[in-house]
Parts: structure tokens; sequence; C-alpha cells
């Protein structure tokens, strides 16, 4: 089976990132707050954010942390009230981006999301501008840096379990589902297999090659938009250099 690999993508730009370890526990609440939005705010009912937790524990993040992710998405933070904003626009070569923000405060972020794209040679667009780019599905990595997950197995458990497609990386297993049925497809691999990833999320439709200069005012956007409190995840279809 085939298809477009995210993983490749995701593992060029945490290389970028892995310079700046005060960031990980951001992104890990980003994970977090997902989880517990989609599935609740109960670990022990909800897988997803039952794994999140455990890679953020892994990472030694605080358990205060954890839990004010879990009550931002469960709305029951005390003295706050957010809500979720989606921004759509494109960052500089035409590289289509989303921007998934939590705010207790939509001129603050929504002017901050501007200036980001602006100085970048992007450009905020309407809503549905490049949403239409992008499928929403359950997405899984199994790692397999040894090679000794056999890729036969792998693709079996994952048709059976009922996912639509198995992407063959080098070091890596990439599995999409429907998103209604990711959590049976997750549930079924994780007894046999340690998943690094699992989440629904956004899959580019295709991804986009630019020049060096624009790619570098892409992760200069990038950049700018997880170091805002209010942004919980960003989706582009850039397809980073080697």
């Amino acid at each position: 089976m085939a298809g477009h690999s995210k993983w490749s993508n995701i593992k060029r730009r945490k290389y970028a990132q892995d310079a700046k370890r005060g960031k990980i526990f951001m992104r890990h609440a980003r994970y977090i707050y997902v989880a517990a939005k989609e599935g609740g705010g109960d670990p022990e009912m909800n897988p997803s954010l039952r794994l999140a937790i455990d890679k953020a524990k892994a990472d030694n993040m605080p358990n205060d942390n954890i839990e004010r992710a879990i009550k931002k998405a469960t709305g029951t933070l005390e003295g706050s009230n957010f809500e979720e904003v989606t921004y759509e626009g494109y960052g500089p070569g035409g590289v289509a981006v989303i921007v998934h923000s939590l705010t207790d405060n939509r001129n603050r972020t929504a002017a901050e999301v501007r200036h980001a794209f602006n100085k970048n040679d992007g450009n905020l667009g309407e809503s549905g501008s490049v949403s239409f780019m992008f499928d929403r599905k359950g997405y899984i990595v199994i790692i397999n840096e040894d090679g000794v997950i056999d890729e036969d197995e792998v693709t079996l458990a994952a048709i059976e379990a009922g996912a639509e497609d198995i992407i063959v990386e080098e070091d890596a297993y990439e599995i999409l589902t429907a998103p209604e049925a990711f959590q049976d497809v997750r549930k079924h691999l994780e007894e046999h297999y340690t998943l690094e990833e699992a989440e629904v999320t956004l899959i580019p439709k295709s991804y986009s090659k630019i020049d060096k200069e624009n790619e570098e005012k892409m992760l200069q956007l990038l950049d700018m938009l997880e170091e805002n409190e209010d942004v919980q995840d960003v989706h582009h279809n850039l397809e980073f250099s080697e």
C-alpha cells in the first residue's frame, strides 16, 4: 500500500525542534489537550489520552502541567473561558497552513497569528481556503529502526483491524484509518506493538516543495506559531528538504 509520508516530515521537523527543549512541555500539552478534547478527560476511558500522558511523563512533564491541559480541554479550568478557533492561509511559496488555537481572547490570537503570517511572506485566508487540501484521518506510527518488525505481519494486522492504508518507511510503519475506525485500529495494534504516534489528525492530500529561501521563511513561520501559547496545533503540506 502506498501514500504520502507524514512521518518523514515529522522526523525532519523534530530534528530541528529537539535543540529547543524548552518547547517540549508545550508540545505535550497540545497532544494531551487534543486527546482529552476528543475522548474525554479520563485516561482510563480514553486510550489516546493515556498514551499522551505516558509520553509527557517520560519527558518529565510535571503533573500540574498535565492536569492543566486536561482541564483546558474539558472546560473545567477555573477562571478561564476558552474557545477553539481555526485559521487557514498560505505560507511562503504557497504552502497550505491550518492553525488550531485554544484562546480566551479571540482578538489577541487572531492578531498574533496574522502577524506571524505577514512577517514571513504568508497570508491568512477565509475559512475553507485550504482545508480541502487535507483529509481527516486516524494516524498511527510504529517504529521499526532495527528492521525486526515484519512488514507483512503489520500490514495484515492493520487491515484486519480496519485500517485504510499503510505506508512503509525505512524505519517506521504509518497506518491511516477513517476517524471512526481509529480507536479500534489503535487498540488492536497496541496489543502487539509499541505505538510512537496515535491520533486523529489532518493529512495533506499532496505535499508542496519550495525553494530553500522560502523553506527557511516557512520554518520561521512555524516557529512563531508554535511559540504562541494559544496555538494548539499547526498543519501544513510542506515537504521538508533533506
